[in-house]
């Protein structure tokens, strides 16, 4: 898991505010950002930016372009709200396999064949991804390229509650530069000057059960693509309270599911559900206390919410308890979080 961007990926969106003649200026400073991404030669350049930050940028410029494709440019994918659209689609899905085929109709239905997701589940091990007819493209993988690949691995896995291991990569452009940082990206073998881009995973995972609701996707939608950034790819990492905390989400205003509305989306009994956790080394309670603190740290992180407000978002109606769990949970009074954070930004 990983709270830093590379600044690249946000310049990638900037150049899309610029060269739809917008004043990008005010994008920046929303989100936190003291240094201009477009000019590496610029006084306090860096490298990378948080996980936050950057989701702040792709807000903001979804709303000034009116674009929902992750940031992922030249994919086609042009209609206002398209992606949320797609999303609210699949989500009633039963299963992973079921939740990529709604996708994949959903695109061939509205888009052209740039746009299209493309599924192939007929062997051992299923493909996804885009297969285009063109003649493959002269050059090296773009990162942004790499990056939208990525986003649907990751939304996959999101949808699952769990990582999806992945077997192998294609691209249909030539091996780039940096390639330990699209290792990284994938843990996957990675294959180059392939007819398509395409993930490959076992077909098992397409029986997997989609764990979330519209109330979880909500709260997705609003912070995106803020949950796929940080979250754990690295299969080994799979266990049932991972899917448990997948469930649970981050926005605690209405309350928390409970725990048997969890146990009959798992279709298991609440016993069987208690029985599993406790070999995982945990419990309910404790799922739902990294949940509320993983959330606490993502709301103050919102500079444009106080935290009175942070402590609504969570469920506490009284700030002074949010103040005395947070500092439970980390050891800091939200205000010391924040004013640290402000200072690593």
């Amino acid at each position: 898991m990983s709270d830093r961007v590379p600044t690249r990926f946000v310049r990638s969106l900037l150049r899309l505010v610029y060269d739809h003649g917008h004043d990008f200026s005010a994008v920046l400073a929303d989100a936190g950002l003291d240094f201009n991404p477009l000019e590496e030669d610029a006084p306090g350049y860096r490298a990378e930016v948080s996980a936050m930050q950057y989701s702040r940028v792709y807000q903001q410029v979804l709303r000034r372009l009116q674009d929902e494709t992750f940031g992922v440019a030249d994919n086609g994918l042009a209609t206002p709200g398209a992606f949320r659209m797609m999303c609210y689609c699949i989500i009633a899905c039963d299963t992973l396999g079921q939740a990529i085929q709604r996708a994949a109709e959903f695109y061939r239905t509205f888009f052209d064949e740039r746009s299209q997701l493309y599924a192939n589940f007929s062997e051992p091990v299923a493909r996804v991804g885009y297969r285009r007819f063109q003649p493959p493209q002269a050059g090296q993988v773009g990162a942004m390229e790499a990056y939208g690949l990525s986003v649907w691995h990751r939304f996959f896995g999101w949808l699952c509650g769990r990582p999806i291991e992945l077997k192998r990569v294609d691209f249909k452009g030539a091996a780039p530069q940096r390639m330990d940082k699209y290792e990284a990206l994938f843990c996957a073998p990675l294959y180059f000057n392939q007819s398509s881009d395409l993930l490959y995973f076992d077909s098992a995972c397409l029986s997997w059960p989609v764990v979330h609701t519209e109330h979880s996707l909500q709260e997705f939608l609003r912070t995106a693509p803020y949950q796929l950034l940080i979250m754990d790819v690295d299969p080994g990492s799979d266990n049932l309270a991972a899917q448990v905390k997948a469930m649970i989400g981050h926005d605690f205003s209405e309350g928390f599911p409970s725990f048997e509305t969890i146990s009959s989306a798992l279709n298991m009994s609440a016993p069987t559900l208690r029985r599993r956790l406790k070999r995982e080394g945990t419990t309910f309670q404790q799922i739902k206390d990294d949940a509320r603190c993983d959330a606490a740290r993502l709301h103050l992180g919102r500079p444009e919410l106080s935290i009175n407000e942070v402590a609504l978002q969570l469920g506490f109606t009284d700030p002074s308890a949010f103040h005395r769990s947070f500092k439970k949970w980390t050891g800091q009074t939200p205000g010391q979080y924040r004013a640290g954070q402000r200072k690593l930004a």
